[in-house]
């Protein structure tokens, strides 16, 4: 099985790398387009702020590529919020794989959320042995809002969607590589789709 991990500048990709080989697999790390066309499974994290990410993706031609993409796809962080419609966040454009919007938290809470949260509303493959309240890993000051294509959800000033999933593409706000077993065990049942 090929595993490739977006590699765009805009993300904490060596922590999702051993998460991989914790479960016994190895994920290449690239941002060359043939490669990630012949991969199984394509990870496309995100760590920072959105419109300079955006900017990387359409220097490499990704933001193009990454849409048209037929494998499983799961977003992660910066990267689940980049293939949604839109975010407030540097007013940036998504790429448009999910018909939702991307909202700042209110000054009414801690921004960012930074912790664990728990996750609910679960409606995936991609949480097969996750039980319903499991917590997991965030660091958002920016959510999605509640939308059709909401696989799971958290609260945290409003319930949010904290999982997507459109066709063969899953985005999840949470860091899995960071959420001990359960993360892993979401790492896991992605490999299996």
């Amino acid at each position: 099985m090929k595993i490739t991990i977006v590699n765009y500048g805009a993300g904490n990709i060596k922590s999702i790398q051993f998460a991989f080989q914790r479960l016994g697999f190895e994920a290449v790390l690239t941002n060359s387009p043939e490669e990630i066309i012949k991969s199984d499974k394509v990870i496309f994290p995100g760590v920072g702020e959105a419109s300079t990410a955006m900017i990387k993706l359409k220097q490499s031609g990704l933001d193009e590529l990454i849409p048209t993409l037929k494998q499983p796809v799961l977003g992660i962080c910066l990267g689940m919020q980049l293939m949604c419609n839109h975010t407030e966040e540097g007013n940036t454009p998504g790429l448009g794989i999910f018909d939702v919007n991307v909202k700042r938290f209110s000054n009414k809470v801690k921004v960012p959320q930074m912790g664990w949260n728990t996750i609910s509303n679960l409606k995936s493959d991609l949480f097969k042995g996750i039980k319903e309240k499991e917590y997991m890993y965030l660091v958002h000051s920016y959510y999605a809002e509640q939308c059709d294509e909401s696989i799971a959800t958290s609260d945290y000033d409003l319930e949010y969607a904290s999982a997507l999933e459109n066709d063969n593409f899953f985005g999840v706000q949470f860091h899995p590589e960071k959420s001990s077993k359960a993360g892993e065990q979401i790492l896991k049942n992605f490999i299996e789709l």
